[in-house]
């Protein structure tokens, strides 16, 4: 699918892309016959709605849960690597010029009882022979993922500590029900003591109270999904005033039932309301999308104007975790190539 909705002239970028939510299933069903797996099926259709979401899901947890298979296949390293190389490739042949992509070292470890300080080394070297071998810059992003409780997520940490250097910003991910951020308070003042940013996934599975913690106590400069923003107007004023970015998810929202359908979905509100909500991915092999289709199709059936949507592109830039210098780079590259 080509992009019929955004500012050619401006850089595409997908800040909130999970790169263990976008793993091909062509590269699931030659892991699962390598390694002899007991997958669902052996064909990529036969495996497409083992993987991807049909319908909507009862919430965020039922969602996750579609990633058995991604992670099932992540028997070693190699394959981890391979991952992170494919999810750049794939950012390429969409068209952007950008991605941020975020990954949960204990969680991709976890299936196959390997140590996320390996994880995320070769993730690391992944993307970075992706960045070297497609010409796109790539950013990660790691999570903390809170499902696992606090223990682990110091141990989680740690693996990420370990190659400090390059990565550029740390997430706070999972059953955020039953894990509220107060739980993690310390997790992430470390992560800024380590010269990180932080983003995390708030007011999601809970109302604006979250958002709150998270920009207050967590140190949040951008927020993963925030739609319960709506329902405080202080909130909301807040949000603008200190350019807090939104890291919007218009597709896997609906699917799963974070919004009830597309034309419930705050985004309009947000561009309104002068804060920097941007149009995501979020996990694209779960959900079946890509980041054309969340311009061309869900941000207009979202009440989204072309001006909005070129809004919501510029945002993107405006809130990526990157210096000045840099992004002045991709604008001055996105218009000396058309």
């Amino acid at each position: 699918m080509s992009f019929t909705m955004i500012d050619l002239t401006f850089p595409l970028i997908d800040l909130h892309r999970h790169l263990d939510g976008n793993v091909r299933l062509e590269t699931i069903l030659d892991i699962g016959r390598q390694r002899n797996l007991p997958l669902p099926a052996w064909d990529v259709e036969g495996l497409r709605p083992h993987v991807q979401v049909i319908d909507p899901q009862p919430g965020v947890m039922a969602f996750i849960g579609k990633f058995k298979w991604m992670t099932a296949m992540l028997v070693d390293y190699n394959a981890c690597r391979r991952v992170a190389y494919e999810n750049v490739e794939d950012a390429r042949t969409e068209g952007l010029d950008y991605v941020e992509l975020r990954f949960s070292p204990w969680f991709m470890a976890e299936a196959n009882d390997l140590n996320p300080i390996g994880v995320v080394e070769a993730v690391c070297d992944g993307i970075e022979a992706g960045q070297r071998d497609f010409g796109l810059r790539a950013n990660l992003i790691g999570i903390l993922s809170r499902t696992y409780g606090p223990e682990i997520a110091w141990k989680e940490l740690d693996a990420l500590r370990g190659q400090r250097q390059r990565i550029v910003a740390l997430d706070l991910a999972g059953d955020e029900a039953n894990f509220p951020g107060k739980l993690f308070v310390e997790h992430m003042r470390a992560a800024r003591d380590a010269g990180w940013r932080v983003t995390a996934h708030a007011g999601e599975s809970a109302g604006p109270e979250s958002i709150w913690q998270a920009v207050q106590e967590l140190g949040a400069v951008r927020l993963g999904h925030a739609v319960t923003a709506v329902e405080d107007s202080t909130l909301m004023d807040y949000l603008a005033e200190k350019g807090i970015g939104i890291e919007c998810n218009l597709t896997s929202n609906v699917q799963t039932s974070t919004v009830m359908d597309y034309p419930s979905h705050p985004i309009r509100t947000f561009l309104a309301h002068g804060i920097c909500a941007t149009i995501n991915t979020d996990d694209p092999g779960i959900s079946g999308i890509d980041l054309a289709y969340e311009y061309n199709m869900a941000a207009p059936a979202a009440g989204l104007s072309r001006d909005q949507i070129h809004q919501a592109q510029h945002n993107a830039l405006t809130v990526a975790f990157l210096s000045q210098e840099q992004k002045l780079a991709l604008v001055a590259d996105k218009q000396a190539t058309g």
